[in-house]
């Protein structure tokens, strides 16, 4: 599914206006979700914007995008916010599944990276790895258009990033059966996945 040329352009505006807002904000942010994924490697299609905070510079951040002309609403106080402008959505997320909270060691190891020509932080690869694949929950399983853009993105990442396969197995902890079951599909796929992070994973299982 491709955007049109006046599509991709308005979304790419509206990227720009979001993320000028965010950086005059000073608030820590990264980004998540196909924005993260494509600038990382990966291809697909995507038509809203997320992006994670820590929850106590949720409500700044949101001020920020309704100061840059966005229409914003606290959709849960639990976990996310959105913003929107020219039919496009901002998630502003502060609670992740798992539950995963943005912390300074994700923002110390994400990275700056190119989107179509921009200059955008992303979580890195790893700590994407790990939130996309909490996110595949029984919720996310029944809807079959989302689940297969979080499965693609983590295939996507295992295939055009080399990863510290020592920082996932310690962040795998959070969910280390999710983890572990994705790791071993992208291994039955013949993608790089070390045998020695897969036995690490199974030896904190046995010790739960």
């Amino acid at each position: 599914m491709q955007l049109i040329e006046s599509d991709s352009a308005m979304f790419h505006a509206m990227l720009a206006d979001a993320l000028d807002a965010l950086d005059a904000s000073d608030a820590k942010y990264v980004l998540i979700g196909g924005v993260a994924a494509t600038a990382l490697g990966g291809h697909r299609f995507t038509h809203d914007i997320d992006i994670f905070v820590k929850p106590e510079d949720a409500d700044r951040v949101l001020e920020a995008l309704g100061g840059a002309g966005f229409s914003i609403e606290r959709t849960d106080p639990n976990w996310l916010y959105k913003a929107f402008k020219n039919n496009v959505m901002v998630d502003v997320i502060f609670k992740s599944s798992g539950p995963i909270f943005l912390d300074d060691e994700m923002i110390e190891r994400s990275r700056v990276v190119d989107f179509k020509g921009r200059l955008v932080r992303t979580l890195a690869p790893e700590d994407l790895l790990i939130v996309k694949a909490l996110v595949l929950n029984e919720h996310s399983l029944s809807l079959d258009e989302h689940c297969m853009r979080h499965l693609n993105d983590i295939l996507s990442i295992i295939r055009v990033s080399e990863l510290d396969w020592d920082y996932v197995a310690r962040r795998s902890r959070l969910g280390p059966r999710r983890v572990l079951s994705l790791l071993l599909y992208a291994q039955s796929l013949d993608l790089l996945v070390p045998n020695a992070v897969i036995k690490e994973m199974v030896r904190t299982l046995e010790l739960c």
